[in-house]
């Protein structure tokens, strides 16, 4: 099956009713590195695109700060997909409802589906939920900053857990977590299938180098 067909059919997806339609992806693009975010939110329906609203912004921000990197050729080079595709809706209690356990398993279906077309080799989970899909761990502080290789779906791939970048948490924006975010972000810089996918061959050799001069 190519990644464009699969894309059809991720779209038409209705496996689960409490889920608000529609389905949310990132582009058919056949790509070694994916992103895996949590669920979208209420805005990115609206927009038909994953990470499309303030979080975005702040993660597109990461990544043009520590790799050069904008938006749109990130959107244009990676595959970005996401542990559910739906918007949960609204908690009673506040904020966003969290995905239920058999919602994530039904959509793991189509994460499986995407691994078996594109072979990644590099994941950035994105967020506790994502991170968990891979990675046991009981605080960020264990994860954000490592590269962890995993089997998946039959596979072994590297996992770079990253932070969420909602507005609503501090932990990217005070220490360690500042820290440690450069840390992943520097890591993912240095991986081979970053590398290629953004012609960054050079690009860790290059940011020392400019370091040591003090520029």
């Amino acid at each position: 099956m190519k990644i464009t067909e699969l894309y059809q059919r991720l779209l038409a997806c209705d496996l689960c009713p409490l889920m608000a339609k529609p389905v949310v992806s990132g582009r058919p693009v056949m790509s070694k590195v994916m992103l895996i975010g949590q669920a979208p939110g209420i805005k990115e329906p609206l927009l038909m695109r994953p990470f499309a609203w303030t979080a975005g912004k702040t993660m597109f921000k990461w990544f043009r700060e520590a790799w050069g990197v904008e938006e749109e050729t990130f959107r244009a080079r990676a595959y970005m997909a996401a542990v559910c595709r739906c918007y949960p809706g609204k908690n009673p209690k506040g904020g966003d409802r969290v995905p239920a356990d058999d919602e994530i398993d039904k959509c793991s279906h189509w994460l499986k589906a995407e691994f078996a077309i594109l072979r990644p080799a590099l994941i950035l989970a994105v967020g506790k939920l994502a991170i968990r899909q891979f990675v046991e761990f009981e605080k960020l502080n264990e994860v954000v900053g490592r590269i962890v290789s995993v089997e998946k779906f039959s596979r072994r791939v590297d996992v770079v857990p990253l932070p969420h970048p909602s507005g609503a948490s501090t932990w990217h924006r005070m220490e360690p977590g500042k820290t440690l975010l450069r840390q992943a972000l520097t890591l993912t810089a240095r991986h081979p299938a970053f590398q290629e996918t953004f012609d960054h061959k050079n690009f860790y050799k290059e940011s020392v180098e400019l370091m040591a001069v003090g520029c």
